[in-house]
């Protein structure tokens, strides 16, 4: 009985993800338009924050010529599908998240993985019963595990890795942008156009808000260049780009 629950709850994390994918690539097509009116067809330096099993890389490789990108991936199991996955030389994969300070935290690996998270999770509100519906049968099994795992700040990374400049920088990590941002401190002047995405549920607990987010950029001379509404779910993405080179 159990195994049969296991192979039920698989399958349909597997058939949720399936069909989310098939209206994210027609959703897809208007960042990559807004995207080249920003490049045209060449970008240098990519960060992709929260780079999962690679979608958004893949997505940016096809449409741009790119000489160089870093990969931000603390989840186990996705690090090691693109470290075998992807063998490109200008490619880095980096086994760890990016945040506010370089610190130890715990991780919450999600059944359905490109949920996992940083944050606290809300229990109690709607959006995490539907959730927990969904991919969990509503069963009153975790539907994450929690790891620990290492963050370091963008700055101490833009140092090391001694990088002049970083085109787009992405970052899609489930509630935890806003001290991804913060973790670049001064040298976030060095960052053309940021794409981030925002969380308007309330089962992440953030601890911020979007007006936070965008006091910040506007205080490090961003403005929004865009903003998307992503399909069946309480969710934004955003394009702030930095007045400096526009």
């Amino acid at each position: 009985m159990k195994k049969l629950l296991i192979l039920l709850i698989n399958t349909n994390i597997l058939l949720v993800s399936f069909v989310l994918s098939i209206f994210d690539k027609i959703y897809q097509r208007k960042i990559i338009r807004k995207l080249k009116e920003l490049f045209n067809k060449k970008i240098d330096m990519v960060f992709d924050v929260g780079a999962h099993r690679g979608e958004f890389t893949n997505l940016i490789l096809k449409n741009f010529s790119i000489n160089n990108m870093e990969l931000f991936e603390p989840n186990p199991k996705s690090f090691e599908y693109l470290k075998n996955k992807i063998k490109q030389e200008k490619i880095k994969v980096n086994k760890y998240a990016l945040g506010e300070k370089e610190e130890e935290k715990k991780f919450k690996l999600m059944k359905e993985s490109s949920s996992s998270t940083l944050s606290g999770i809300n229990k109690n509100t709607k959006y995490f019963k539907r959730k927990n519906f969904i991919l969990n049968l509503g069963l009153s099994s975790e539907i994450f595990e929690e790891i620990k795992i290492k963050t370091y700040d963008g700055l101490k990374i833009i140092k090391e890795k001694k990088i002049d400049k970083i085109d787009l920088l992405k970052i899609d990590t489930e509630g935890h942008e806003y001290f991804v941002l913060r973790g670049f401190k001064e040298d976030i002047a060095k960052i053309k156009v940021i794409f981030f995405e925002h969380h308007y549920d309330k089962m992440i607990i953030k601890n911020y808000t979007f007006s936070n987010i965008h006091s910040y950029l506007k205080s490090k001379n961003f403005t929004q260049n865009s903003k998307f509404k992503m399909p069946f779910r309480k969710s934004f993405e955003y394009i702030y780009i930095n007045k400096d080179y526009f």
